[in-house]
């Protein structure tokens, strides 16, 4: 049993033992209390409040907020009405409601007999503010919240200025980690740069309650970054702690402030979210040939929207903005020392448009040849030449799956086996030893996935940083309710009509 489980049961049993003495105190039998559902019954008819409540108890997640307010309902038949007593009784449940049921000197009202609590303005509006924090916490933790696309790196899928919401219902509500931090901020104080916004005095482990499905292919998925780890204050997630040690070497990035800032870890729930498309599942075998995703050998079929970059020459005739806009060209850059070659990022029907018109000499894709290894493309090993558009193959891992391990391999999975998963490796005689224990072989702990971009050559992904972790996977992208044009004016066409209101796919 893990951890967290064990705090979780015992919490509930020790809830469930205060229920008990209070369903005594306010004429019942104890025993009623540990009926499933019956309780919920009796325990509304202590708190006098309509049955039609029980509707609420039934629905998963709405029953957290229904069952906080039933709580606070009993906190008021034992007239407790101060702010402080509510706000406790509702952060810690399962401290405050046995406590009432086993002290001698807490008595149960009736709500009919209890006397009238007349409540200063100041203190209905910090009622009304606490609990909307509270139920915004719950649901952004819980059900759905709120995010904007940053970069171009899901263009044309996800265009920068996109509002959308992320499902944390589809694959399930993670458990916050560090549950402990400032409402409604990430990890860093709002207008305070370098402030945490989180305390890690409490640092729960992973757990994930059951979702309505898994990740599958081309899911478009919200996770934390992977390599967020550790970042530089100066550069935070834009640019990568560990490719920041392999240009720079680790002294001058730790000694150097003025330059990089201070080094600082962060948890796993803190990290920076990330947008991308799964395009392999646990247990898959990627391979990239020549910018084409095999999975398992079989090509991948691009999703509407994925672009590669495109050399694209004129016959001596410039490109406007008019003409990119009609083109629906949104990533777009004139090559240095010309006015008549581009780099533009395209789909391949947009690409094959280019090429009937003529306005265009040629339209070539751009990538990059195979065995011409990049050094900022995962595993960062002399051994895998390995690059953007030639990549693999490569087996994700899946939880229960165990792998042979060698020199050769270990570049791939070590990541994983050490920082994911929380195992010392080191190599010492050509032996590989995990946790001291000479070791040919690895079973993994948790599932893992392959995040790629859709605007393929302008996206920081999983051909840079490796494998996503299941504990760091935030949600699912549902959909966009607002696409604002950052190039435009309010009255000059900066809401995308047509982008905004559509579902993600």
């Amino acid at each position: 049993m893990s951890l967290y489980m064990f705090f979780t049961l015992l919490t509930f049993n020790v809830f469930m033992i205060g229920l008990f003495m209070i369903f005594r105190k306010a004429g019942y039998k104890g025993i009623y209390a540990l009926i499933p559902l019956f309780n919920f019954y009796i325990w509304l008819k202590i708190i006098k409040k309509p049955l039609w409540w029980y509707i609420f108890i039934l629905i998963p997640y709405i029953n957290v907020f229904t069952v906080l307010l039933m709580v606070v309902e009993t906190l008021k038949c034992f007239e407790k009405n101060k702010l402080w007593e509510q706000t406790v009784g509702v952060l810690l449940p399962f401290v405050f409601i046995p406590y009432l049921g086993f002290s001698k000197k807490e008595k149960y009202t009736h709500p009919d007999n209890r006397k009238v609590f007349k409540r200063s303005v100041a203190r209905e509006w910090a009622d009304a503010i606490i609990f909307a924090v509270i139920a915004a916490t719950i649901i952004r933790s819980f059900f759905i919240e709120a995010y904007t696309i940053p970069t171009s790196s899901m263009e044309k899928s996800m265009l920068v200025g996109d509002y959308l919401f992320v499902s944390k219902l589809s694959y399930g509500p993670r458990v916050p980690m560090t549950p402990i931090a400032f409402p409604f901020a990430h990890h860093t104080m709002p207008l305070l740069e370098n402030t945490k916004a989180y305390l890690e005095w409490i640092n729960l482990p992973y757990y994930r309650y059951p979702g309505f499905s898994k990740i599958k292919n081309n899911d478009v998925v919200v996770f934390n970054y992977p390599e967020g780890d550790t970042v530089s204050t100066v550069f935070q997630s834009n640019v990568s702690y560990y490719s920041l040690i392999r240009q720079h070497g680790r002294n001058t990035v730790w000694r150097d402030k003025q330059t990089f800032g201070d080094i600082i870890a962060r948890p796993v729930d803190k990290r920076e979210n990330y947008i991308k498309r799964c395009v392999a599942i646990p247990g898959d075998i990627l391979e990239i040939i020549d910018g084409t995703i095999f999975i398992n050998g079989k090509k991948l079929e691009n999703h509407y929207g994925v672009q590669q970059n495109y050399k694209v020459v004129t016959n001596g005739n410039m490109l406007f903005q008019e003409d990119l806009q009609k083109l629906d060209i949104t990533d777009a850059r004139m090559i240095m020392n010309t006015q008549y070659e581009y780099i533009f990022a395209l789909t391949e029907e947009i690409a094959e448009k280019l090429r009937k018109n003529p306005k265009i000499a040629s339209v070539e894709k751009m990538n990059k040849a195979k065995n011409i290894r990049e050094e900022h493309i995962f595993p960062h090993h002399p051994n895998y030449r390995w690059n953007e558009d030639n990549f693999g193959p490569l087996q994700l891992p899946a939880k229960g799956m165990t792998i042979d391990l060698t020199k050769e391999n270990l570049p791939l999975y070590e990541r994983a086996i050490y920082v994911y998963e929380g195992n010392e490796v080191k190599i010492k005689d050509d032996i590989i030893y995990i946790n001291n224990t000479p070791s040919t072989s690895y079973t993994f702990k948790m599932d893992y996935y392959f995040m790629v971009g859709d605007n393929r050559h302008n996206s920081a992904d999983s051909r840079f940083w490796g494998f996503v972790p299941e504990d760091h996977i935030v949600g699912k992208a549902l959909f966009v309710w607002l696409s604002l044009d950052q190039n435009k004016g309010w009255f000059s066409g900066k809401i995308r009509l047509n982008k905004s209101l559509r579902i993600v796919n």
